[in-house]
């Protein structure tokens, strides 16, 4: 209960935040309007869990060679960029951006006519997805090749995917296809915006890795220099920074499913703040239950579960960029379908591991 006791006191506190809203705001409110609000605010914050818990195990799976320091930050700063940023700052700024306005006339325009903001927003589904999609298809296609890892769960495609992994940019190579058939199916006047913010998917996606890998790379110069090995500054570059922005854009990539899904059951953009909060919150708390639970070693396909339910994600954000809409409850249980699979996979596993 002690990894969840803040992320409670959070949901409380947003809820509270709702109620008050509905109670005082819009051309209904009352106590009718209250309780209307609680309800939508609990679907959301629901519909975020079940549409992010694959990205909890994923989390995990990084965040466990992390040290204290690493944790609590991505606990606080990375919550903050998760529910300010991308929950309602990015909306916001998107908005601004394409119909040219400030971000205060942007946030105005949400809270006096959120359905005008929500039909702004919606008018760049196709680019959001497109963007989130490239970049989830990658997280899934370099697990698939990554021929280190020691468990196969579909052994026989898992053991000969990974053996292309010695292909250099196999994984680019793929989702660059990818987006090219993508291409085919969007209408001419938005082809080369899609494409493009394809393309910025695959690039903030190789980039945070590059950023990675050249700051890892600084810091075991650091430490090499100096022998004693007490280069605070270059452990902790090395324990995370890397590691904590590719979190942070791969929670950003999820963000964009859930925030597009939002608007399709109400425009209230303080709502869906709220509900999205609370959902992201319980999210990073998974998180650190999974890692500091070690349950990713006691369920050895929990997070081969994970990245299937992220590729299947990444596919129907792509396919929602071309126009065909896929029901956020279908979204949300293909991806608990995976995590429950792999978890009665891995109890299997077990069982055959004891017995043998």
């Amino acid at each position: 209960m002690k990894h969840f006791r803040f992320s409670i006191i959070f949901s409380i506190i947003c809820l509270a935040i709702s109620a008050y809203w509905g109670f005082t705001h819009g051309p209904q409110a009352g106590l009718m309007a209250m309780f209307k609000v609680l309800a939508i605010t609990a679907i959301l914050a629901v519909m975020e869990v079940s549409l992010s818990f694959d990205n909890a195990v994923v989390n995990a799976s990084v965040l466990k060679h992390w040290n204290q320091f690493w944790r609590t930050l991505f606990l606080t700063v990375g919550i903050i960029v998760a529910v300010f940023g991308m929950r309602l700052i990015f909306p916001l700024l998107i908005v601004g951006v394409t119909a040219d306005m400030s971000m205060i006339e942007v946030a105005q325009l949400a809270l006096n006519d959120p359905k005008s903001y929500s039909e702004k927003l919606m008018a760049h589904h196709a680019e959001i997805a497109a963007f989130g999609g490239m970049f989830l298809l990658l997280v899934f296609l370099n697990f698939l090749f990554d021929d280190e890892k020691d468990e196969h769960w579909f052994h026989w495609l898992e053991s000969r995917l990974a053996d292309l992994g010695n292909i250099q940019a196999i994984s680019v190579f793929i989702s660059l296809v990818v987006l090219l058939i993508l291409a085919s199916y969007i209408p001419d006047a938005s082809r080369l915006v899609v494409v493009m913010a394809g393309i910025w998917g695959i690039v903030v996606y190789v980039g945070v890795k590059v950023i990675g890998h050249l700051l890892e790379g600084s810091s075991n110069d650091d430490e090499s220099e100096q022998s004693n090995g007490t280069t605070a500054t270059g452990t902790i570059v090395k324990g995370g920074i890397g590691g904590f922005l590719y979190l942070e854009v791969l929670d950003a990539s999820f963000s964009f499913d859930g925030v597009i899904g939002a608007f399709a059951i109400t425009s209230d953009v303080v709502i869906i703040m709220l509900g999205l909060a609370i959902g992201a919150m319980f999210v990073r708390s998974m998180t650190i239950y999974l890692v500091e639970k070690g349950t990713l070693d006691a369920y050895v396909y929990l997070e081969h579960g994970a990245h299937y339910a992220i590729g299947a994600l990444a596919f129907i954000m792509l396919a929602s960029g071309t126009g065909l809409h896929i029901p956020e409850v279908i979204t949300g249980l293909v991806g608990v379908a995976f995590i429950v699979w792999a978890v009665i996979s891995s109890i299997s596993y077990s069982k055959k591991q004891q017995s043998s």
